[in-house]
């Protein structure tokens, strides 16, 4: 990206500056011809992800490789800023997302979970419980004429018990009449025991007579009560194909419409994408991918998503996250800013309790959100973002709800943030935060570790150079990128001056015109001056800038112009006297000259 924007540059000036380059006019010292010690190469990396699975095989794609590879930050023991593995790790590809570079058996993965995907909208599938309809009142209706059932046939067998109590009376009246013909026959025994036997007989026919009557009442109720019963049935019946013929007869829902990120589901390509992101967070393993998918739209409704990306939270804490610039491979960058929370009054407003807790995450899911509904998810495009860490002065483990807040913000994002990561560059790494990596590192993949990087104090600088252009870089990380004449587009030319040699610039000028320029050398200490040189004879040099020592606690920017009344060159001159390399970053502009 450097490069494309350091080749626009000169278009606007071509009349104007004819020449620019570089000359080294001193020669080095004795003891700087020995080559420097090579470098190697080192990239720690780290993901939020599910615990290490083995890693499927990418298919090979002739997607821009990044040829600048990160310097051995922390490899020196004796130094705290000093490397957090011995190891190398390769340097991590991002993914194409591109279906023509993907795998059979990655496009095969694909297009099933797009499968489960249009079953599930037809079907509903990614409401919530309460969203969801109520079931047809079919099965309701059945369900109260059971529960009458047996209301019904208690009052069919309430109303004929009654029949037999009515044969109790009989028994009775024949005891009576047995009693008094004892009491007129008593004259003889022979009597008496003839009258008993023919009392016995006369109560064996009543007895049977009794239950004659009796079973035959039982029988009676038995089957009034079946005739019940069924016509009760019948009716349930009848009702209840009358409910599945009217079902059948409304037209079937529509199927649901659900978006995530502002991207329909199944809507177009981009659909895809974000369907590979799930299916990569997953290993391609297509059930796994569906169901955390379809968690994570769940968990978006019932969030208030929506809702939440019109809410006025506040910019309190604009300072301690911000999006600027992009990286050289055109990646969004988030900056986290953890030393801001060394202010107590900010500290305590955002994490003192629950409730604040809650509206610090929030806030943090509605400025994640908006960033990623700015990238392109179009085949190709660019849908990731880099995150810079600066853990300078950053609170430290001891602040529990700090802790708190940042593990339930990352569970979130691991659950429903799939694959939008494309480097985490931690700076200002202190020592604790190193012994942390070296103890969980072992248990990482390597396309996790490949994914982060950790630079301390003293390289951080160079570190973020590696992968973010000056011109995107805030000042205050060592970049040129600051509101001014100069903007984000204007290119940087990036040139190391050796230790204890002298470094010369030259702008070619034809024309009238205003040059301005701004440059810086990285952790200064050096000597700069500027002066104009007329291409005539019998000219004077002009000086612009006085030579003078720039120190390192000095204004990291140094802003120049010249008014140029005729051909001639500018030159800026850097000495460096010590005895370690500078990085020198300076881009120029030219204008029309003011009238007088």
């Amino acid at each position: 990206m450097a490069e494309e924007a350091s080749n626009q540059a000169p278009s606007s000036q071509e009349s104007v500056v004819q020449v620019e380059e570089v000359v080294v006019t001193d020669v080095l010292q004795p003891a700087d011809k020995t080559p420097p010690p090579p470098t190697t190469t080192t990239s720690v990396s780290v993901e939020r992800d599910s615990p290490p699975q083995p890693e499927p095989e990418a298919p090979e794609k002739k997607s821009v490789e990044e040829t600048i590879t990160l310097e051995t930050h922390l490899s020196k023991p004796s130094n705290a800023d000093d490397s957090t593995n011995d190891e190398k790790d390769p340097e991590f590809k991002e993914e194409s997302t591109k279906l023509s570079d993907l795998s059979e058996n990655q496009n095969k993965a694909l297009q099933d979970l797009k499968n489960l995907v249009q079953e599930a909208l037809k079907n509903h599938e990614f409401s919530s419980k309460e969203e969801k309809k109520t079931p047809p009142p079919t099965a309701s209706a059945a369900d109260k004429e059971e529960q009458q059932q047996p209301q019904q046939q208690q009052e069919v067998v309430t109303e004929a018990a009654p029949e037999k109590t009515e044969e109790e009376p009989v028994e009775t009246k024949k005891e009576d009449q047995v009693e008094t013909k004892k009491e007129d026959e008593v004259e003889t025994n022979k009597e008496e025991q003839v009258e008993k036997e023919e009392e016995k007989k006369e109560e064996a026919k009543d007895d049977a007579t009794v239950d004659d009557d009796g079973a035959k009442t039982v029988e009676a109720i038995e089957e009034t009560v079946v005739a019940v019963s069924s016509s009760v049935q019948s009716q349930a019946e009848d009702k209840a194909s009358e409910t599945e013929a009217k079902e059948e007869a409304s037209p079937p829902l529509p199927p649901e419409e659900v978006s995530i990120w502002g991207v329909p589901l199944l809507a177009d390509e981009r659909s895809d994408v974000i369907l590979l992101k799930f299916l990569r967070a997953r290993e391609f393993k297509v059930k796994e991918a569906f169901t955390m998918l379809k968690n994570s739209i769940r968990w978006r409704k019932e969030f208030g998503m929506e809702k939440l990306i019109e809410e006025k939270l506040g910019d309190e804490l604009e300072k301690a996250v911000f999006m600027h610039g992009s990286d050289k491979e055109g990646h969004p960058v988030c900056y986290n800013i953890y030393g801001e929370f060394q202010n107590k009054d900010l500290y305590r407003n955002t994490f003192s309790d629950e409730e604040k807790r809650e509206k610090f995450l929030r806030w943090r899911i509605q400025f994640l959100e908006k960033s990623i509904r700015k990238l392109d998810f179009n085949p190709g495009g660019i849908c990731t973002i880099v995150q810079v860490n600066d853990l300078k002065n950053s609170p430290g483990p001891a602040k529990w709800e700090l802790r708190q807040a940042t593990k339930s913000a990352l569970q979130l994002l691991q659950d429903n943030y799939p694959e939008f990561v494309a480097k985490q560059v931690f700076i200002n790494v202190p020592w604790w935060y190193l012994a942390v990596n070296r103890m969980i590192s072992p248990f990482l993949t390597l396309r996790s570790k490949s994914k982060f990087v950790f630079a301390g104090p003293s390289k951080s600088t160079e570190t973020l150079l590696r992968y973010i252009a000056p011109e995107q870089l805030p000042v205050k990380y060592g970049g040129l990128s600051k509101d001014g004449e100069f903007a984000n587009t204007d290119a940087v030319t990036e040139i190391t001056v050796r230790p204890a040699a002298k470094h010369t610039v030259e702008f070619s000028v034809t024309e009238n015109c205003l040059l301005s320029w701004e440059l810086r050398v990285i952790g200064w200490e050096v000597s700069y001056g500027a002066e104009f040189v007329p291409d005539s004879e019998g000219s004077y040099t002009v000086i612009v800038q006085k030579t003078r020592k720039v120190g390192s606690s000095e204004e990291p920017v140094l802003c120049n112009s010249f008014k140029v009344g005729e051909p001639g060159k500018v030159v800026l001159t850097i000495d460096n006297t010590s005895s370690k390399k500078k990085k020198l970053l300076y881009r120029l502009k030219t204008k029309p000259s003011p009238s007088d």
